[in-house]
C-alpha cells in the first residue's frame, strides 16, 4: 500500500474531521481499513429522500423519510419476517381477487337472468342496478 490512499476523497474528508495532531498517526493500511469499514455506506442514494426540520418553542426537531431498495444482507430473523409478510400480502391479494371475481361472476349471472336458487337474492344486483340510474 502506498500513500495515495491519503488522496482519496473519503479519506481526505475523514482526516479533515480529526484533530491535526492525530491526522498523521494513521498508517496507509489503517486508512484503507477505515475506508472499507466506514466508506461502504452510500448515504444520499435513496429513491425517496425527504428531510425537514420543525421548530417548536426553543427546540428543533428533524424528520427524515428514506426509501429505496435494500442492499444489505438480511439476518435470519429479517428473512423470516420478510417471508411472512410476503405470504400475508399474497394471501390478502388472492382473497380479494377471489372475492372480486365471484362478485363479477354473480353480476354477470344476474344480468343474464340466471336464477340458481329460486326466491333467494343477495340484493347485490338490485343495488348495482340502482347505483347506475
Amino acid at each position: 500500500m502506498n500513500n495515495d490512499i491519503k488522496d482519496d476523497p473519503f479519506v481526505k474528508g475523514l482526516l479533515e474531521k480529526l484533530p491535526a495532531s492525530d491526522r498523521e498517526s494513521f498508517s496507509p493500511d489503517q486508512l484503507q481499513a477505515l475506508k472499507i469499514a466506514l466508506g461502504g455506506r452510500s448515504w444520499g442514494t435513496h429513491v425517496i429522500d425527504v428531510r425537514w426540520t420543525l421548530r417548536f418553542w426553543h427546540w428543533r426537531y428533524y424528520f427524515v423519510f428514506l426509501a429505496g431498495r435494500n442492499r444489505r444482507e438480511l439476518s435470519r430473523r429479517e428473512v423470516a419476517i420478510s417471508r411472512f409478510a410476503m405470504a400475508l400480502l399474497l394471501s390478502v391479494f388472492l382473497v380479494i381477487s377471489t372475492l372480486v371475481g365471484l362478485l363479477v361472476l354473480y353480476l354477470i349471472k344476474s344480468a343474464l337472468g340466471i336464477d340458481l336458487l329460486p326466491g333467494v337474492s343477495l340484493g347485490i344486483w338490485d343495488w348495482f342496478k340502482g347505483s347506475f340510474k
